[in-house]
């Protein structure tokens, strides 16, 4: 790397807390619109998600607080409202025009073009809801719980879950496939389980993660995925590509979610602090 682009590595992480990882000259990195690194946060930050155009991103608080960068627009949020239970997950709808949110008590939070086809809120649960995934049109979603069990909404149809087996660790994370009639969740261990037309392309498991796997994203094509651990480190199955993990730095805070750019090139990586981390080619 050059004196000059080390120092453009230097100024991003000191004032954007991003980091970008070193592209060739006939490509562009992953791009940082800004975050919430640096600035003062009510709630931890625990999640990220991505438009559709990949020009831009929504960062969620655990307070429901919602953070608007490049062109995510602002739907509206429960950062002022009294929550029976903190937020732990946002998902967008397909369009990029609205998402929803869900509460560990299950309780679904609808904004923009979101529509509310249910929650587990009035429900008593075994255990905390800690994911949402969408379908493939936007007309139903998923919460899954710490336990692997799965509540499915409007047209989300049920395909498994784990909710009857002994678990070496929590659930944390729930995807779709790309042709929504499946879905991956992950454990903290790194254990990967699939449903549907989910196929299992291997998991972290045997890897033994230095830290907690906190999220997981599929790939563009939906033959593969990528989990991310608190400390940064990404692990790639199936036509999943490795752009880069975050552990080599000093992170202020771990990290808490993963969002992947539309074309599956590359992904963002947030921290609970709100920082942003940018790996890959677009």
């Amino acid at each position: 790397m050059s004196t000059r682009a080390a120092l453009a590595l230097v100024i991003a992480l000191a004032f954007a807390g991003s980091a970008v990882a070193a592209a060739p000259a006939s490509a562009a990195t992953v791009p940082y619109f800004g975050s919430m690194g640096g600035r003062h946060v009510v709630a931890p930050i625990v999640g990220i998600a991505a438009t559709g155009t990949g020009d831009g991103y929504w960062e969620i608080g655990r307070d429901g607080g919602i953070f608007s960068f490049g062109d995510a627009h602002f739907f509206g949020s429960t950062g002022r409202l009294h929550l029976n239970a903190p937020i732990v997950h946002m998902v967008t709808t397909p369009d990029g025009k609205g998402y929803w949110m869900v509460a560990n008590d299950g309780g679904v939070f609808s904004f923009g073009d979101a529509k509310f086809y249910g929650s587990t809120g009035g429900l008593r649960l075994v255990k905390p809801i800690v994911g949402i995934a969408r379908t493939g049109d936007g007309h139903g979603y998923w919460l899954v719980a710490s336990d692997g069990g799965v509540f499915s909404f409007g047209d989300a149809k049920f395909y498994g879950s784990t909710g009857n087996r002994h678990l070496g660790s929590p659930i944390v994370s729930i995807t779709r496939t790309r042709s929504g009639t499946g879905y991956w969740m992950t454990e903290a261990n790194g254990h990967v389980y699939a449903f549907g037309d989910a196929h299992n392309y291997g998991d972290a498991f045997a890897a033994h993660p230095a830290s907690p796997v906190v999220a997981m994203i599929s790939t563009a094509t939906g033959h593969g995925y990528w989990l991310v651990s608190a400390n940064g480190a990404v692990f790639t199955y199936g036509d999943a590509v490795f752009h880069g993990p975050a552990r080599a730095l000093a992170l202020r805070a771990p990290i808490s979610g993963v969002a992947r750019f539309p074309d599956g090139n590359g992904y963002w990586l947030v921290g609970a602090d709100g920082g942003i981390f940018t790996y890959g080619h677009v």
